[in-house]
């Protein structure tokens, strides 16, 4: 009998769920394995998972995933992970000494607000790191967890801080590593040196020892054990940012072409050279290194998915009866701005507040639901004007994320937009992004290969009347501006 083939597991360690798939040779997803996991809310703005209870999913979903299979045939892992989340754990024990910070978290905004009023700081923070002066980053969260731990750990050197990344290669493989455009994410990494930044470590108080080490996006990066049925010994050939991970994915090799996710927040991201000058309304950030960096230009969106969450349980419904509602129905001049946490790119107006403006007598819950869909694909377009004015206009949008099976928003944002939004048929693609980059990184595959392995796509091309489209626009900035407090632009402008 011919030898059994190969196959890559990946893992997508994501903010609700973990997820596993099993991948074979011509990169087609064989197994998938998933396992639900928990958020804690002890205060308002506070946004809280368990440690354990993230690598427990792991376990789960990778068991799940490979029941019914040889695991000896896993040839390699490749791991993507919700980027900004922050935790900090014991070296001596492997216990984790506090909450994972999410990177819904903004129990830091006053902290980040007195900073920002130092003189030089945002600068200074941009000019390094490529991001804003936020709390959706994990340097202030860092520095929480660590003035909120015990102070006697804290001097003897024996807690380790990261993002999940970190967190999962210490407990998966015993390596003290994290991946290059995961660390792009913490504010407290130099783009252009790849490395840890000292006054950056100062600025937010953060040990270097504590920190692990800066690595490649593709292996080896450790063997796995104790992972089972997986065998111990597997390596780890591939570790990405979720967001990077489904970047990667799509098969994007350069600028024009921008990718979407539409989950609990957004992130709009694309490819760019190294010397392409950022605007202050996006961020520049590394994609993935391998070994050399590739830069990224990308807008984070606060709330897109969670808008919809919040206004089904504001309704007494579910997330499908809202999508459903706001299929069937018009705004008739209703606007939604969903600053429940401020406003991200290209505004980063942290003071803005959620919103609701146009209501009339008249007005019902299905105008309500429509303006709700709508602040998805009004927000996702800023970006895309953002990303338009560095110079290579944005010809094509693609899509995924669980919010892109919709077809109604996705013909809306196409309408909105004015540009084609193609839409991933691979509805694990941050998991498959993984295993692609792991397929690379143990030789599955060649670089050359990678373009067939690239998902089919359903397109939607614009139908909507341009001078209609810039008026909704412009009622929707209206809005934002109300949102805002004022027509300041803090952020990035229109």
């Amino acid at each position: 009998m011919p030898p059994a083939e190969p196959l890559v597991l990946a893992v997508d360690q994501g903010s609700s769920a973990t997820k596993a798939v099993l991948v074979d040779r011509r990169g087609r997803a064989v197994a998938t394995g998933r396992a639900p996991v928990t958020e804690r809310h002890p205060e308002p703005g506070h946004v809280e998972q368990s440690a354990v209870e993230l690598l427990a999913s792991v376990h789960r979903a990778v068991a799940d995933c490979l029941s019914g299979y040889d695991a000896s045939r896993v040839v390699a892992v490749g791991l993507s992970t919700q980027r900004e989340s922050v935790v900090l754990w014991d070296s001596r024990n492997g216990e984790p000494a506090g909450p994972v910070l999410s990177w819904q978290d903004r129990r830091t905004v006053a902290e980040v607000e007195r900073m920002a009023q130092q003189a030089d700081v945002p600068e200074l923070v941009r000019r390094r790191t490529g991001l804003p002066l936020d709390p959706m980053f994990s340097a202030s969260k860092a520095r929480w967890l660590l003035e909120h731990a015990d102070p006697r750990a804290v001097r003897a050197g024996h807690l380790r801080l990261g993002t999940m990344d970190a967190w999962l290669l210490h407990n998966l493989t015993g390596a003290n590593r994290t991946e290059l455009g995961n660390a792009s994410r913490t504010q407290l990494l130099e783009l252009d040196s790849a490395g840890w930044d000292d006054d950056l470590l100062d600025l937010f108080g953060i040990p270097r020892g504590c920190l692990p080490e800066v690595a490649p996006s593709a292996g080896p990066l450790g063997t796995c054990r104790g992972l089972a049925p997986l065998p111990d010994g597997v390596p780890v050939t591939a570790v990405l940012g979720d967001s990077h991970a489904a970047l990667f994915a799509h098969g994007v090799t350069g600028p024009g072409v921008v990718k979407v996710t539409y989950g609990t927040g957004s992130s709009v991201m694309g490819l760019v050279d190294p010397d392409v000058q950022v605007a202050a309304g996006l961020c520049r950030t590394i994609a993935w290194a391998d070994p050399a960096p590739r830069f990224a230009v990308e807008g984070n969106i606060r709330a897109t998915g969670a808008t919809i969450r919040w206004l089904a349980g504001f309704l007494g419904l579910g997330p499908a009866e809202v999508i459903a509602l706001a299929a069937a129905s018009q705004s008739d001049g209703v606007q939604l701005v969903p600053g429940f946490t401020g406003l991200g790119a290209p505004w980063w107006d942290g003071s803005a507040v959620g919103l609701v403006s146009g209501l009339t007598l008249g007005a019902t819950p299905a105008q309500l639901a429509r303006a709700a869909v709508e602040s998805i694909a009004c927000q996702v377009e800023d970006v895309l004007a953002a990303v338009d004015a560095l110079g290579t206009p944005v010809t094509t949008v693609l899509a995924d994320g669980g919010a892109s099976a919709d077809d109604s928003l996705m013909q809306l944002q196409a309408d909105l937009s004015g540009r084609v939004v193609r839409r991933s048929a691979d509805g694990q693609l941050s998991a498959n992004g993984a295993a692609r980059m792991a397929g690379l990184g143990c030789g599955l595959w060649t670089e050359a290969e990678l373009p067939g392995l690239t998902p089919a796509y359903d397109d939607f091309r614009p139908a909507l009347d341009p001078g209609l489209r810039a008026r909704r626009l412009a009622e929707w900035h209206d809005a934002v501006d109300r949102s805002r407090g004022t027509n300041r632009q803090l952020g990035g402008a229109r």
